[in-house]
């Protein structure tokens, strides 16, 4: 190719007509020309530009031509289009040097490793999280376990270029998630995929388009809340009366099956403090302090980043007298609440103790738990009952909100969202204290009416 481009005129049908048959190029843009091929039926765009030491060369569309009756591209359109296409070449080419092209399975894998390895490191055995099973199941597509549902396969997001990742792609995921699905569980898939693909653009972000976390938002934004759908069961408010009847089941149900005060202990602090399970679990005997009557509630691991320190909780002295058991001649750094471990003997079906340690999950509480219900009369009650009733009660003792929600290690916006029928209640007799009389009562100042 000579060196000094011999450009031809080709920005009007007029004067492509003149032209003869063969390519003619003129340039658009530094190493990048505009062709046009002249047959003998009419005519059609080319693109050519630098790529290394030499050129490439793409097909662009038909030209619009006298006399052609198919349309066809102006000169301007056509150019439009060249440089649009030798962007995305380039881009792809640079994309391509920086190693292989980043799919979301990848992305969706490597966050699952990661959360699985957390929460395995958390329970000291090797574990599969909760997002690793949501995302497993309806994006990797992997087997059926039980009676869960999945998207048959691998769903077909699963197989998309992070880099050409459009929000067409997330809202047809969310589309073919099954419609039978919890809204509240459809919103924990989303945000775990959202977390998985905004990871992977945070590691990748040198091969990855600036405009990737904002098609991220966008496309798995949150949908509008159902006003219909219940944010807290009226039947997981417990009164007084009921929690004195899950703590008395606790209570029969520890000695029946010899858990030797482990199970009460464990309950009775859910139900004084109002914790997650996972924040009760991580109490050391440091954070019981009985002489001020208080204990020293972990924050919770929800949300981004790593998160440390304690929330204090005043409790009674009947709590205290519990837990003092506990925490007699034991370091400050030992975990409060603990239980025995058992394991199997080898080479035979007998389980043994084989020391205590603290509890790993909520799903350790869920065989006793059903005994402690079945106990108290009270089926359909479920161990988050008793972090739901100390809110409310929290609530309808006119606690400020903001107190609330600190005391629960939660937000203001959270509890006025799930607890907004209480709150309302609860401030009910504050509001009405604030009511005058209105209507005048005999023997009061008569009106008198002016003439006019």
């Amino acid at each position: 190719m000579s060196k000094s481009l011999q450009e031809s005129p080709i920005t009007t049908p007029n004067a492509r007509a003149t032209l003869g048959v063969g390519v003619h190029w003129r340039g658009i843009d530094p190493e990048v020309h505009l062709g046009y091929r002249k047959g003998k039926r009419g005519g059609v765009w080319l693109v050519r530009w630098r790529s290394g030491a030499g050129y490439r060369q793409a097909a662009v569309g038909t030209a619009d031509d006298k006399g052609s009756t198919k349309g066809g591209l102006t000169y301007e359109a056509a150019g439009k289009a060249a440089r649009q296409h030798v962007e995305a070449q380039r881009l792809q080419a640079e994309t391509d040097a920086k190693g292989p092209a980043l799919k979301v399975k990848g992305a969706v894998e490597v966050y699952v490793g990661a959360r699985n390895a957390r929460e395995g490191k958390r329970a000291g055995r090797d574990k599969r999280s909760d997002a690793g099973q949501r995302l497993g199941r309806y994006v990797l597509g992997e087997g059926e376990r039980g009676e869960q549902d999945t998207i048959p396969g691998a769903a077909p997001l699963a197989d998309v270029d992070l880099q050409a990742l459009g929000e067409s792609d997330l809202l047809a995921w969310q589309a073919g998630l099954p419609a039978a699905m919890k809204a509240t569980t459809r919103q924990r898939l989303v945000n775990d995929l959202k977390a998985a693909l905004n990871a992977a653009y945070a590691t990748n972000r040198g091969k990855l388009p600036p405009t990737l976390p904002g098609t991220i938002k966008q496309g798995l934004r949150a949908a509008v809340a159902d006003d219909t759908a219940p944010v807290a069961r009226d039947n997981q408010i417990l009164p007084d009366a009921d929690i004195a009847r899950v703590l008395r089941a606790a209570r029969e149900v520890d000695a029946e099956q010899g858990w030797e005060g482990d199970l009460f202990r464990l309950v009775l602090v859910l139900a004084a403090t109002g914790a997650r399970l996972s924040q009760v679990a991580r109490m050391h005997v440091a954070d019981c302090q009985i002489s001020q009557s208080r204990l020293m509630v972990p924050t919770s691991r929800k949300g981004r980043g790593a998160k440390s320190g304690t929330i204090t909780v005043p409790v009674g002295r009947d709590v205290m007298d519990e837990l003092v058991p506990v925490t007699a001649k034991r370091p400050p750094d030992a975990v409060l609440l603990e239980r025995w471990r058992h394991e199997q003997a080898a080479g035979t079906i007998e389980w043994h103790r084989a020391g205590r340690g603290s509890w790993r999950s909520s799903a350790e509480l869920a065989r006793p738990w059903q005994a402690i219900r079945d106990c108290a009369g009270l089926p359909d009650v479920i161990p988050y009952a008793l972090r739901h009733s100390s809110i409310v009660k929290g609530i309808r003792a006119n606690l400020p909100i903001r107190l609330v929600a600190a005391l629960h290690d939660t937000s203001t916006a959270m509890i006025e969202r799930h607890y907004s029928k209480w709150i309302t209640s609860g401030l009910e007799d504050l509001a009405r204290s604030a009511i005058v009389p209105l209507v005048p009562q005999n023997g009061d100042a008569q009106v008198v009416r002016l003439k006019v």
